[in-house]
Order: C-alpha cells, then structure tokens, then sequence
C-alpha cells in the first residue's frame, strides 16, 4: 500500500485498513544521534511503512522490536532506552527513549453465525467497539445487506459447520442462523472439536435449548459436554426489538469479556510475575495484592529463602500503601 508523505496522512490511512502496527516516537535523543526527538515511523507486521527514526542499525532494531510488540498480544505500550553505542553497535555514542505503541490490534474476536434481522442489528453494533467481527450465513443477499466495516469479516459459506471446525479457542460465539436445526450441527461440531469458548450463545427460547439438549444428546455428546452453551442469551432488558436484543447481546459479551480478563488478572500465579505484580499493583493500590503476593509465594515456592523474600516484599507494599494512605488524608 502506498502511503502519502505526511505521518498524520499515514496513520489515518492505515488506520482505516483494521491492520494492526505500531507508531514509533523518539522521545528524547542526547549526544550523538541520527535523529531529533519528535521523530516517528509506522510498522506493521511486514516492517517499516512510513516515517524514519533515524535509518541504520537503530532503525532496524526499532523495526524488530515493533514487530515482536505485535506478535505478543500483552505487549501494548512500552519504553525503551538505547545507548547507541552500547546495546544498538553504532560507533556514535548517543542515547536515545523510545515510545512504542500498538493500534488496530483488536484481540476480541466474535463470530456470529447467522445475517437475519436481529444479526444485522447486531454486527453493525459489534464494528463499534474495539473487536473483530466474523459474520457467517449461507444466504448472500442477506450477507450482502450488512454494511462492509474494516473490523467485519462477512462470510458466505453453504456449510456452516466448515467455518465452525475453524473456531479458536478465544474466540466468543453467537449462533443465530434461520433455526434451531441449522444452530444444532455448528453446536456439535463445536462440542465434538472439544473446543471450551468464552462465550456460546444461541438465540432462542429456553423451549428451544431443551430440544437442542435433545438432540446434541442423541448425537452422542455427553450431557455435560452439551450444557455448554447459553439460551436464551443477552441480558434482561429491552424490548423484542432486534435492535433491542442486540444491545442486550452485546452487553452479555462485554460482561462476559470483563469477566474472563478479570479471572486471568486474579490468578495467584499471574502474581509470580513480578512485572505483572507491579503493573497490577501500580493500578490497583490496594490492600488485596500485597496479600495476594504473599499467600502466592507462600504456597507456590518450595525455596523458603524466596518465599521469605516475597513475604518480605509484599509486607514492604503493604506498608507503603497504608504510609501512602495516612499521608493522603494529612495532604487533604
């Protein structure tokens, strides 16, 4: 793709693509340096796409380090700093922080099977929010009344159960196709993939889960197996308006979402990291991580001289954070 000259020109057009890239900003450059701060370039996974924060060597390993940032979802915004000299290998010596930021890399995927009225209403919700949406039905003219949007995939396929078979793990479902006997065959191949999703839902009523229990059960599915999906589905508001439902659809995802994040941030090995420990501390402030470090040490570490460390370390938070508190009411 050609970019025009202006970096501003460029982030809108790639932008609009849903790629997902990184801008790169020179923060601060002293001595020695090939470039000003304020200078910027944009990577994408195929490399540098416009702007320059000096060419060579620091360049190339602004370009990797992008590249890496967009291959590790966790990675989003970092800083870096660089002696030119000793970590890059140029023969000047300047020091140079770097800013590296990622876009457009939307790590929500939802995938909804079906383009009927309520469908319609809720895939043009979906392209709002920071997801990328899949929409996948047999029929084309029904395909074809859905708005294209960057972030939406539409998909005609005369099998269903072919994309199915291509779910991920993370990926969260909706099934709402013309009926319960065409829901039923992407179910099974689910459940036959063994494939546990964040979220599965199935428009209908609870009349139609229990026939839908039926029949996965007779196709041999295990009764525990085939409870894995939610119907009726969305939150309890709202009218039968498709419009309406797909509001409430759309709020169960994101309740579903934030809860998924929040078990993966409360789990005590997540604690181990201590990166991560830091991170979550810094943005949290409060009493339950110090005691939450603590009792993950403990129960993890078979080295009592770590685990007297980490008991160490989160008595030390603890007390700033209490220090922090009584100093904070003093200041008000």
């Amino acid at each position: 793709m050609a970019y025009t000259t202006t970096h501003i020109a460029a982030l809108s057009e790639i932008a609009t693509t849903g790629q997902p890239f990184v801008v790169v900003t020179m923060v601060d450059a002293k001595g020695s340096t090939p470039q000003d701060a304020g200078a910027k370039m944009i990577v994408d996974e195929s490399g540098l796409v416009h702007g320059t924060v000096g060419g060579g060597k620091v360049e190339s390993r602004a370009i990797e380090f992008a590249r890496e940032m967009l291959q590790d979802a966790s990675r989003k915004r970092e800083i870096v700093d660089w002696n030119l000299q000793r970590d890059i290998g140029m023969t000047c010596g300047g020091l140079v922080q770097l800013f590296f930021e990622v876009f457009n890399r939307d790590d929500w995927n939802v995938v909804v099977f079906g383009a009927g009225h309520v469908a319609q209403a809720l895939v043009r919700v979906l392209v709002m929010l920071d997801c990328r949406v899949s929409c996948i039905d047999s029929r084309s003219d029904w395909i074809d009344k859905i708005p294209d949007h960057p972030r939406l995939k539409k998909i005609c396929a005369e099998d269903l159960t072919v994309e199915a078979a291509k779910l991920q793990p993370t990926d969260y479902v909706v099934c709402m196709t013309m009926g319960h006997s065409t829901d039923r065959p992407i179910l099974a191949t689910i459940f036959n993939k063994g494939l546990q999703l964040p979220y599965l839902g199935v428009i209908g009523s609870r009349s139609k889960r229990g026939a839908l229990l039926r029949e996965l059960k007779s196709d041999g599915i295990s009764a525990d197996v085939a409870e894995g999906f939610l119907c009726p589905i969305g939150l309890p508001i709202g009218t039968n308006q498709p419009a309406e439902i797909a509001i409430s659809i759309v709020a169960q995802l994101i309740e579903r979402r934030d809860a998924v994040v929040t078990s993966e941030w409360l789990r005590p090995d997540a604690w181990l990291d201590s990166a991560t420990f830091l991170s979550h501390f810094a943005q949290g402030g409060s009493l339950l991580l110090a005691v939450r470090w603590i009792s993950a040490v403990v129960n993890a570490s078979k080295n009592y001289l770590y685990a007297a460390g980490g008991i160490c370390l989160g008595i030390g938070l603890l007390l700033g954070f209490i220090l922090a508190k009584l100093f904070g009411r003093r200041s008000k």
